[in-house]
Order: structure tokens, then C-alpha cells, then sequence
């Protein structure tokens, strides 16, 4: 356990803005609901955070057994779940909707939940709509890019946040990688700068240079977590349907592909309706009698 440090079997301890939280190592092996200090001191401990995003509450246990740290309820599941063609279509309820599912599940993981486009405009929306994503079950939210009002009244109502910044899926009309051009990246190191001083406890920094991600990395105090920024990041992150092979309408290059249960599904149900077309199923195994 990480020196300092104190959590009970459990417990999520309330959000405290970040601090520097020196610690030796962490003891992996001790079952407890992650809290946002302990997602800090891996930063510290020079541990890698590991999350995936879910969508259901079956997906939420594996990744619990799977002794994953972090799961985000991400608004992805516009695109991988609910058929949208971006992120933009995705409402309240349906992030209240899946957070609760997955809220269900878990037991073990830090869970945060995206805040969905345009419903943290103003600081007030903001505090509303993270008040009900953290009664529907989430530990902390995470809206995109540099809002940075709406940011600290979420952060001064008590709900931790975890910052956004590279390319912003939500805004982006264009999927490229963000942070070549020499303004650009100093842009978004400035941007991951007021995000660590609006209080958020972490930042995601998606589709950037590696060495970009590297240098914001060495910078904050609080972990980054990369999607396309290299290895550098104190943890990665990845949509659940590209690392399983269950989506494949955008392929990013970043998103390895552990498995392909799409063409695992695929052939089962082939084999399936192949048996009910010719007599075979259901056989005497799976028959009353």
C-alpha cells in the first residue's frame, strides 16, 4: 500500500483536489473499490493504470475479475452500442441508462462516466448533469477540452473529474492526430496545465504525438491516460469493441485487436441456425423430459 495512503476495504474515499502523494509501492493483491487517491499514487509508484470502457453489466464484472483499474462509461457506446454515426447523438439518459448497468456490475473498479456533448455548457449544467451521473453510480466524470468553469464547480461540488484534451471526438469534425504543429502541441500542454489547476485528478490525452504525450507526462502531477499517445502515459485506455474485434465500421491505428468475438459470434450463430435448419437442435441433452 502506498505510503500515506490509507483506504479501507471498500471504500472510495470523498475527492480531494490533487496533491503529490508519495508512495513506495502499492499492494495489488488487497480487494477494495479503487478510489480516485489511489488512481493517483500509481502515478507515483510508477505503476501503469489499465481501464477499458463498458457498456452492461456483464462486461463490468469480467473486467472487475479481470482486476482491471479503471472502467469508463464512455459515450462510444453512441457509435459501438447504440448505431449513432459519432458521439454527439448520445443523451443523459442514455449515460444515466448504461452507468447504472455497469454501476451494477462493479465492485472492484475506479468507474467514471463520460458527461455526453453540450451538457456541461455552463457551470450549473455541469454540476447537475455530474450529479446525476454520480447518483446513477459513477466515482467521477469527464467531459471534454478546456471548460474550465464548468470543470472547477464540478470539482467544488465534490465529484472528481477527469480531464479531456487532444483530439475531442465530441467537437472534431475530422479524426487526425492533434499536436504536430509546433502551435498546436503548445496548445494542448497548456490546456493539460489548467485542467491539473482546475482540479481534475487525471487527463485523458487522445490521438497525440508520443512524445508530445511524453512531455505532458513529465509535467503533471496527475496521470495521463493515453488513447493514441503512446507509451509514455502512467496508463492507456481503449474502446472495449475494438480491443475484441466487435466493431468495425472505424479502425483506428492505435486500437489493437486481442480477439475477434464479431467472427467468433459470427460462426456461432451460423452453427446454430445450421442445426435448427436441419433437425439437430435442440437434441435429447438439452430437452425436458
Amino acid at each position: 500500500m502506498a505510503a500515506g495512503l490509507t483506504i479501507k476495504k471498500g471504500s472510495c474515499a470523498r475527492f480531494r483536489p490533487p496533491t503529490l502523494v508519495e508512495s513506495e509501492s502499492i499492494d495489488s493483491t488487497v480487494e477494495m473499490k479503487k478510489s480516485v487517491e489511489f488512481i493517483q499514487s500509481m502515478k507515483q509508484a510508477n505503476q501503469k493504470i489499465a481501464m477499458l470502457t463498458a457498456y452492461d453489466c456483464p462486461t463490468a464484472r469480467v473486467l472487475n475479475e479481470a482486476e482491471l483499474d479503471v472502467i469508463l462509461v464512455g459515450d462510444s457506446l453512441g457509435m459501438v452500442v447504440l448505431g449513432f454515426e459519432d458521439t454527439r447523438s448520445v443523451t443523459m439518459a442514455d449515460m444515466l441508462h448504461h452507468t447504472r448497468a455497469v454501476a451494477r456490475g462493479n465492485t472492484e473498479c475506479l468507474l467514471i462516466a463520460d458527461l455526453p456533448y453540450r451538457t456541461y455548457e455552463t457551470p450549473s449544467d455541469a454540476v447537475k448533469n455530474a450529479r446525476m451521473l454520480r447518483d446513477a453510480g459513477a466515482d467521477a466524470v469527464k467531459p471534454e477540452g478546456k471548460k474550465l468553469e464548468s470543470i472547477k464547480a464540478i470539482v467544488a461540488d465534490g465529484i472528481p473529474v477527469v480531464g479531456h484534451v487532444g483530439l475531442l471526438p465530441q467537437t472534431s469534425e475530422t479524426f487526425r492526430v492533434h499536436g504536430r504543429k509546433p502551435s498546436e502541441a503548445v496548445q494542448i500542454v497548456d490546456d493539460a496545465k489548467a485542467l491539473q489547476a482546475a482540479g481534475c485528478f487525471a487527463v485523458v490525452l487522445e490521438g497525440i504525438p508520443a512524445r508530445l504525450a511524453k512531455e505532458i507526462t513529465g509535467v503533471l502531477r496527475i496521470p495521463t491516460i493515453g488513447i493514441g499517445a503512446g507509451a509514455a502515459c502512467d496508463g492507456q485506455v481503449l474502446v472495449l469493441h475494438d480491443l475484441i474485434g466487435f466493431f468495425d465500421q472505424f479502425n483506428p491505428t492505435f486500437a489493437k485487436k486481442y480477439a475477434d468475438l464479431g467472427r467468433d459470434l459470427k460462426r456461432a450463430v451460423s452453427h446454430y441456425r445450421s442445426e435448427v435448419k436441419r433437425g439437430l437442435f435442440p437434441d435429447k441433452e438439452h430437452t425436458y423430459n
